[in-house]
């Protein structure tokens, strides 16, 4: 509920601090006695575009402040807390109007945005009046308010679930479409420097290998050369022969000597051993250092011819062996990827027909909603005097735009009279009966998402009597359940209120000047039935006029 409303400085209030109950307060007065002054001020605090002119004369800032009290389990505390702004049970909202145009918000004294503000205040209270353009003149709230009165939640969890898995099987099938068309797109370029490094027919390390072996054709001579020398001083006569001579003679040494000679002849005979294997394997290398000269040519042709290609393809030589395998996966994979796409399309076409069925059967169940609504809310609007007129929910399906709620578009629209075109609320309706509308509308959607305090401005404007009294009834059944205020010139509405609000111009003289000040007073019993006669009876008041006013109070007319 709005507890307090603190204004400073704006227009004709200098100071003005109103506290507030619950149920229904009418707020009333004569004509020009600055209603609109006060709903200005509330619209304020609500984020409502400033304005240099709402500061009073001589000020050189207004502010204005509204406090609510609000359940802890309200939803107001998830949009708090989702905007990183702590809170108890008592919201305070606050705007400062400077006189050079600028404004300042705050949230609970945190400086917040004007877009905060005003999204915050939106869902605390909702006014409506002559020139209403909220609430329930918002087209894109009318089907979760039809979605809500019919108690759809359960169908609403289901389609937005089958519409997420839509979406997501969808998205996969996309993405693996631009997958496979990347790959189709290179496949004929992938086809040819396949063939191409399969003609190469690149080796691990080949490379290292050709560039080593090159290099030794390069060097053979020079190589050859030491070779055979290193084996001629092997053979050279002397050292070798004279080893084998010496090893023959102490071979044949009595056997008593043995002990004394085995190490000497095992030693000769290692020797002799491991020069034999030396001049085995220069014998090896030389051979290894004769080549064609066609061989050398051959080897720098292949270097080439790999280095080549990598500079083609922009790999080192190392690398192409593995190039060569990854491209023939990637053309083999497209053949598993065509498999794939069908399993994914599959999923697709399945995903969109549940969704289908279930954005099916949720429309079926807005048109049937849709038919009670309309039954219920012309109920009410018989005794608001708008009898001849038909309240219509349109709902308008397309397949073509579903989404996470379906695929349907509810519109309220409305004939006010008998052979005339329906249409959208504000198109239609005259000011006075655009209220009627909403409060009907109020009356029956009253538990479906509404604000939690409601203004009504001059929602009685043209009637009077009977319809008056219909309205004040509406009014005071909506209270049951929320905070609502009413301004209003009709009696009947006044005398049902739980609480009445006089607003009033005086003149006051300060510094033997004269100003004028708008004040707002709550009014005891006694000054209700002064104020609610005043109203009968004009600016006379008359004993009639007080009887009446009592039989108003008491309900008996």
């Amino acid at each position: 509920m709005l507890a307090a409303l603190s204004i400073r400085n704006i227009v004709l209030i200098e100071q003005l601090d109103l506290d507030f109950t619950t149920g229904l307060t009418a707020l009333t007065g004569e004509t020009g006695a600055g209603k609109s002054i006060l709903m200005d001020s509330l619209g304020l605090a609500l984020g409502a575009r400033g304005d240099a002119r709402l500061v009073r004369e001589g000020a050189d800032k207004g502010q204005v402040t509204a406090i609510f009290e609000l359940p802890l389990d309200h939803g107001v505390f998830a949009f708090l807390s989702k905007n990183e702004l702590e809170a108890d049970d008592q919201l305070v909202l606050r705007r400062v109007q400077n006189n050079d145009g600028r404004t300042r918000s705050f949230i609970n004294d945190v400086p917040v945005s004007l877009a905060l503000l005003r999204e915050l205040g939106q869902k605390l209270v909702e006014i409506h009046g002559q020139h209403d353009d909220r609430a329930l003149l918002d087209i894109t709230t009318h089907r979760s308010l039809l979605d809500a009165h019919a108690g759809l939640g359960r169908e609403l969890g289901q389609i937005a679930k089958s519409f997420e898995q839509m979406k997501a099987a969808r998205r996969a099938f996309d993405d693996h479409c631009k997958g496979i068309e990347l790959i189709r797109e290179r496949a004929g370029y992938l086809t040819h420097v396949l063939e191409e490094l399969r003609d190469l027919d690149p080796r691990p390390n080949e490379e290292e290998e050709l560039a080593g072996r090159r290099q030794m054709m390069m060097s053979a001579e020079k190589i050859a050369k030491d070779l055979t020398s290193a084996e001629k001083t092997l053979s050279e006569r002397g050292g070798l022969k004279g080893l084998a001579t010496i090893l023959r003679k102490l071979e044949r040494q009595p056997a008593g000597a043995r002990e004394l000679l085995d190490p000497v002849t095992s030693a000769i005979e290692k020797v002799l051993l491991e020069v034999s294997e030396t001049r085995a394997e220069i014998y090896n290398a030389l051979s290894r250092t004769r080549f064609a000269a066609s061989d050398l040519d051959e080897a720098e042709q292949r270097l080439f011819a790999l280095r080549e290609a990598a500079r083609k393809y922009k790999v080192p030589v190392v690398m192409l062996p593995e190039m060569y395998d990854k491209i023939k996966g990637e053309l083999a994979a497209l053949d598993a990827n065509e498999e794939q796409l069908a399993a994914l399309r599959e999923a697709v076409e399945k995903t969109l027909e549940d969704y289908t069925t279930k954005a099916d059967e949720l429309s079926k169940k807005r048109v049937k909603a849709a038919n009670r609504l309309d039954k219920v809310v012309e109920k009410e609007l018989g005794p608001l005097k708008l009898e001849k007129a038909r309240f219509i929910t349109k709902v308008v399906s397309d397949p073509e735009n579903g989404g996470a709620s379906g695929y349907d578009k509810v519109v309220f629209h409305v004939r006010t009279n008998p052979g005339s075109k329906p249409g959208p609320l504000l198109q239609v309706a005259s000011g006075g009966e655009l209220s009627r509308f909403i409060l009907a509308l109020k009356v029956v959607l009253a538990a479906n998402g509404a604000a939690p305090v409601l203004v009504f401005d001059e929602i009685d404007k043209g009637v009077g009597g009977a319809t008056a009294t219909a309205i004040g009834e509406r009014l005071l059944r909506l209270s049951q359940g929320l905070q609502v205020f009413a301004i209003t010139h009709a009696p009947q509405i006044a005398a049902l209120a739980d609480g009445q609000m006089k607003i009033a111009k005086n003149i006051e003289k300060v510094g033997g000047k004269e100003k004028t000040v708008t004040t707002v007073s709550s009014l005891s019993v006694k000054q209700r039935r002064e104020e609610i006669a005043r109203m009968l009876a004009g600016s006379t008041v008359t004993s009639e006029a007080r009887a009446a006013a009592d039989r108003l109070i008491r309900n008996e007319v």
